[in-house]
Order: C-alpha cells, then sequence, then structure tokens
C-alpha cells in the first residue's frame, strides 16, 4: 500500500510517526490528514534513509531549494555542493533543475549526497534528449522514479483548454515556466493534449508503483505583475483541483504547486482560492515575488511575498536567490537564499494555526537574551549564527552592548531606572 493508503487505512505508517514526533503533532491525528490528503509526507519506496518531512495543514512552513546545471554550466560536483550548503542552511527538501550535461548522474548524485526529500521535473530529461513525445515523457518519469526521486514536478494543468484560455487573454510574458512551455510546444507541434493530461490515469500508476508525490506544476503562473490572477492561471488552478481529487482516489499523494509574480494585494486571494479550488491539497509556491523591478534582490521581494503567503495558508516555499532572472546561482547565492526564505517561513509560522505557539516560543527565546544583554544565547537563537557572530565582532571591538548604541543602550538604561524606581518604593 501507499503511505497514503495506509493512513486511510488507520495505520500510522513509520514515517508518518517520525513527522509527528518532530512536529508535536499527535500521530493519529497527522495519519488522518495524510489520509485526506491535506498533508503529504513526500518519500518514494526506493529511497533508503531518508528523514521524512511533512508538508501541509498543521505543520511548519518548509523551505525548497532549486539546485542544477545548465547547459552553459553542467559540473554535477558543483550542484552537489550547492544541494549540500542548502541542507547546511536548513532547507527541508531540494529539487534537481538539471538541464545542462548528464542529467542522469547529477540527480543519482545528489539523490546518494542527501537525507531530505528530493524532487525533480522529468520533462526537462526528455526535451534535453530531443524525445518530447508521449513516451518520452513518461520514459522520464518513471525513470526518475526509479532512481529514488520522491516527489516531481508534472504540468498536467496545460492542456488546449487552458491554451485556449491563454490565448484569449494575452500577456505580456507569456509562459515563463520551462515545464509549461515545453508541454505548449508538445501540443502546437503534435496537435495532440498533454500526454500528462490526456494519460493521467497512467501517470497515477507510475506514482503509486513508486509511491512517488505528484506536485502539480503551476506551468501557467504568471511572470510579471502585469499578468497576475488572469484567466489562464485560474483555469489552471481549476483543473488542477479536479486533478487532486482523482489521485487522492487512487491513494496518490498530491500538491500544488503556485505563481510566481503577484502583488502583495492580490496574494491573499490567489492562496485562498488555489486552497479551496484543490480542498486544502498542500500549496507550494515560488515566491511570489510582488514586484519586477529588483533583480539582484528578487530572495527578498519572493520572501515579502511568501510570508503573506503563509499567513493566507501556503505550506511549502521555493527559495529565490539574488540569481533569479540573471545566472545560475552560486553555492552563496544558494546559502543566502536558503536563509532568507526561512525567515520568511518562520515569520509565516508565527501566525500559523497549529504551530505558532511553538514559533513564538523561539521569537521569546531570542527577545530574552537580548533583555539579558546575554550574546551568547542570542547566538543560539538567531537563524543563523554565523552571520550572527560575524557581524557581531567584524569590527574587532568588544563591549557587553552593540556598537550601535554602546553606552546609550535602551535596554540597560530602562533596566536601570526601573531597578531605582522600585529601590525608591
Amino acid at each position: 500500500m501507499t503511505l497514503m493508503e495506509e493512513a486511510k487505512s488507520g495505520r500510522v505508517p513509520r514515517e508518518i510517526d517520525l513527522v509527528a514526533e518532530r512536529e508535536g503533532i499527535e500521530p493519529g491525528k497527522l495519519a488522518r490528514l495524510v489520509a485526506a490528503g491535506r498533508v503529504v509526507v513526500p518519500r518514494n519506496v526506493r529511497r533508503e534513509g531518508l528523514e521524512p518531512i511533512g508538508v501541509g495543514e498543521m505543520l511548519t512552513t518548509k523551505v525548497n531549494v532549486n539546485v542544477g546545471t545548465s547547459k552553459s554550466l553542467d559540473s554535477p560536483e558543483i550542484e552537489v555542493e550547492k544541494a549540500l550548503a542548502a541542507v547546511a542552511a536548513g532547507a527541508d527538501a531540494v529539487m534537481d533543475l538539471s538541464t545542462g550535461g548528464d542529467l542522469d548522474l547529477v540527480r543519482r548524485k545528489i539523490l546518494d549526497a542527501l537525507k531530505i526529500p528530493v524532487g525533480s521535473v522529468p520533462i526537462y530529461n526528455a526535451a534535453v534528449r530531443n524525445d518530447l513525445s508521449s513516451q518520452g515523457l513518461f520514459n522520464a518519469l518513471e525513470k526518475h522514479a526509479r532512481d529514488g526521486v520522491d516527489f516531481v514536478t508534472v504540468h498536467v494543468g496545460v492542456n488546449k483548454n487552458s491554451l485556449e484560455r491563454l490565448r484569449q487573454d494575452p500577456r505580456v510574458m507569456g509562459v515563463v515556466s520551462r515545464g509549461g512551455s515545453l508541454t505548449m510546444k508538445y501540443i502546437s507541434d503534435t496537435g495532440e493534449e498533454n500526454p500528462y493530461y490526456a494519460e493521467y490515469d497512467y501517470l497515477l500508476e507510475i506514482a503509486r508503483e513508486y509511491d512517488l508525490t505528484l506536485s502539480l506544476g503551476d506551468g501557467l503562473r504568471p511572470g510579471c505583475i502585469e499578468d497576475a490572477s488572469d484567466r489562464a492561471k485560474y483555469m489552471e488552478f481549476i483543473m488542477l483541483g479536479e486533478l487532486v481529487r482523482r489521485a487522492r482516489q487512487e491513494g496518490v499523494q498530491a500538491m500544488v504547486e503556485g505563481p510566481g509574480h503577484v502583488p502583495a494585494d492580490e496574494i491573499q486571494t490567489s492562496v485562498k482560492a488555489m486552497k479551496h479550488l484543490t480542498d486544502g491539497a498542500p500549496l507550494y509556491l515560488l515566491g511570489p515575488l510582488v514586484t519586477d523591478v529588483a533583480p539582484g534582490y528578487d530572495h527578498i521581494t519572493a520572501a515579502m511575498g511568501g510570508v503573506i503567503a503563509g499567513m493566507a495558508g501556503a505550506d511549502f516555499l521555493c527559495a529565490t536567490t539574488p540569481s533569479e532572472h540573471l545566472d545560475l546561482p552560486t553555492k552563496d547565492d544558494v546559502i543566502e537564499g536558503t536563509y532568507v526564505t526561512r525567515v520568511a517561513a518562520h515569520a509565516a509560522d508565527l501566525t500559523r494555526p497549529g504551530v505558532r505557539e511553538r514559533a513564538r516560543a523561539w521569537d521569546l527565546q531570542m527577545a530574552k537574551a537580548r533583555a539579558d544583554l546575554n550574546w551568547t544565547g542570542q547566538f543560539e537563537a538567531a537563524i543563523n549564527p554565523a552571520r550572527a557572530k560575524q557581524i557581531r565582532h567584524r569590527r574587532g571591538v568588544e563591549t557587553d552592548t552593540c556598537t550601535m548604541c554602546s553606552e546609550l543602550c535602551a535596554i540597560r538604561l530602562s533596566k536601570e531606572a526601573m531597578e531605582r524606581e522600585a529601590a525608591r518604593k
């Protein structure tokens, strides 16, 4: 049986038990959420030594980090190094988006190096092999599953119907998803329907065999603020909701991907619509980026959108790096993007039902250390202790307060004032 089927039968599989212990949730309750499809625990049956995570309702907001080669830069060793750096920075999952060099080798090296869930996009393999055919797409999917990938992005919502909506409502930037554009190419070249959509039952058979979690991709996500919240995007959401239901009926775990570039005042509506149309399926978002004009700072624009999305119900944030729109990320870019996205995820958790108490306990730990001018305690509570220590000591001036306030430290002055007031009474 698949993990979802075990949960439906009333059992609590080991993976669910481990996630429940880590999340501080009752195992039976978590199993019921998995059975209902409102939480996914990505894990391929062929993967050994995996440290499972849960994504969805009542759980902490998770962070995924993308790595992968390009045709211009295709070193497997560098991508593995980036993946390990992301894990060290606190990533919960990693996706291999390789499009250059030996894609199979890169994927296997990343899988061998990591113990956290690994995702991929099989259509890239088919495209790189010049086998963008129905059989080529399914061959790529099954190869990734056999290798042990835990979750895959499949752009099942890009089909003739959704493309007709796009034709009737033209965009400034068209389709910015690589997988979405490759699917469009297949449809336009052959005149046939998207194979993953037309033969979705076969796709579910493969996923069920390997207990592969499906990440139903947002192939029509908006690539700029002007294109946000259009008919094509919402048409895709409607279809993804229908496909989520069919996956659940077959005992296959599924989550849904979302946009993209969305102005801040439209994010809540977008997230709540996706959650409603997909019956509470775990929601996996890139960003959303709240402006188009910040190349070099898009890890920040994405984090801003990620907080709003997390407050509205998003469950899984994909890290954006400073290189977004500009270059293949370096190791340092990946580290920076991971930490910034973790900050966004935690900020969302401070408001998230089921986890806000634990999230706020972490902030309280930091507040108490600051109140006591306890620098060791502050470093221990920091999301990136090494960065905090480096900034604290970089000038070589050692005081018990920060060098911004020095002897005018507000915390010390107010504490001394309160102590004097107490002594008078």
